[in-house]
């Protein structure tokens, strides 16, 4: 099915430092089904995405601020990771106020790799299931979340990824759940 994600908008988080392989894929994916994808940042203009958090790779135009968004706008939210992506994001009052925000309305979440950081920053994955990168997992018990080293996890919307070998698996989820569209929790 190529439009299971006709009529949905999905929001997708990122700044400067973001893994492009997990910016790229996931997008394709919900825009192959048939979703409008908005690129929210916290600067202005134009992020640099990374390879391996090391190399510099394609610049993404931003389409709006996070601040300037509402999560009423939106159907679904992307959180690619890389290092320096979700850190400074985590840093962000408008971006952890959205996401926080966010995770009130009940609506499917993606999110890969260090993205969890965010969700930590937000205090949204208290009892929930969910995995990361292995650097991340630690601050991701802290916070209260069950931390579980699988491919793809989902919880009542929230789906969330290792890295960007489990790209295939999460990207064909994060289809699967937004297309579900609000969960309960």
């Amino acid at each position: 099915m190529a439009n299971e994600l006709d009529g949905k908008r999905v929001a997708i988080l990122a700044t400067d430092g973001v893994e492009q392989v997990e910016l790229v894929q996931p997008r394709e994916a919900v825009e192959a089904a048939g979703a409008d994808t908005e690129l929210l940042s916290i600067k202005d203009g134009e992020i640099q995405a990374m390879n391996h958090d090391i190399d510099k790779a394609d610049t993404f135009r931003v389409d709006r601020l996070v601040g300037d968004a509402s999560v009423d706008e939106y159907d679904a939210l992307l959180l690619p990771g890389g290092a320096v992506n979700p850190d400074k994001l985590r840093i962000d009052p408008s971006a952890v106020g959205f996401v926080r925000d966010f995770f009130g309305t009940g609506k499917p979440v993606g999110v890969i790799c260090h993205g969890p950081w965010t969700l930590v920053e937000a205090d949204v994955v208290r009892g929930r299931q969910i995995t990361s990168w292995p650097s991340v997992r630690t601050d991701l018990r802290n916070a209260g979340a069950e931390v579980l080293d699988q491919e793809v996890v989902v919880d009542a919307g929230l789906v969330s990824s290792r890295w960007p070998d489990d790209l295939p698996a999460f990207c064909a989820k994060v289809v699967e759940e937004f297309a579900e569209g609000v969960h309960e929790r």
